[in-house]
């Protein structure tokens, strides 16, 4: 059996066995939660009533949290020319083609959270597959990370853009914000996050398409959340 730390036994003191909690207790008791030293993440955790083996009920998107998530996104984009220049005054941190993706090969070099890309350079990302496809980093249409509008992506991460994709139980995970973020925010985000959810909800699904979700800080207790959204 696995051992918890003073800290989260306490934590899971305050948080009732059993209790599904209204979305504005739980965002008040998530923070209270927090038993982390540093400033952890606030985390949502949906599963939803999806058969992943049907290609229609594998989701995958990206939103923009309305109050940001707190973390400092440094964001590559691959392209060239005009592209390249309109990545730059977008205020991406690195900007390249050929030269990047030699130096992630060559060096395995990482110092980037997010990679976009145009169209253009697919071709050539598709030897990086093998490297950047485990980390999460391989660019892709469904999440605004291949695209020609590069400012507006490039825009969208920085102002707090988080992707979501349903693993093989439909379950989907994401973060809503920090812990140091006041109630009404994480509200907020909470509340924009599942309304994206819902909105792309397949229409081949039957019965109750969310069927529990929970909230839970870094090293913090899970926190059931009552589903009064998709009512």
């Amino acid at each position: 059996m696995k051992k918890r730390s003073k800290k989260y036994t306490e934590a899971l003191t305050k948080v009732e066995k059993g209790k599904v909690y209204s979305k504005e207790e739980a965002v008040k008791l998530v923070k209270d939660t927090s038993t982390s030293k540093f400033d952890g993440s606030i985390e949502i955790a949906m599963r939803l009533n999806l058969d992943t083996k049907k290609a229609d009920q594998q989701l995958r998107g990206a939103i923009v949290l309305p109050k940001g998530t707190g973390k400092t996104q440094r964001v590559l984009v691959v392209a060239k020319g005009p592209k390249a220049e309109e990545a730059r005054n977008a205020g991406a941190d690195y900007v390249g083609d050929t030269d990047i993706l030699e130096k992630i090969e060559k060096e395995n070099w990482f110092e980037f959270d997010t990679m976009i890309a145009t169209p253009d350079m697919m071709p050539l990302l598709g030897k990086l597959g093998r490297v950047l496809g485990p980390k999460g980093l391989m660019p892709n249409p469904k999440t605004g990370t291949v695209t020609l509008d590069i400012a507006k992506a490039v825009e969208e991460v920085k102002a707090g853009r988080v992707e979501y994709r349903t693993d093989s139980f439909g379950n989907i995970h994401g973060v809503i914000g920090k812990a140091s973020f006041s109630e009404e925010d994480l509200l907020a985000n909470l509340e924009a996050f599942i309304a994206q959810i819902i909105r792309i909800k397949p229409a081949t699904v039957k019965g109750d398409y969310i069927k529990n979700l929970s909230i839970s800080s870094t090293m913090g207790p899970g926190i059931k959340v009552e589903n009064s959204f998709d009512k």
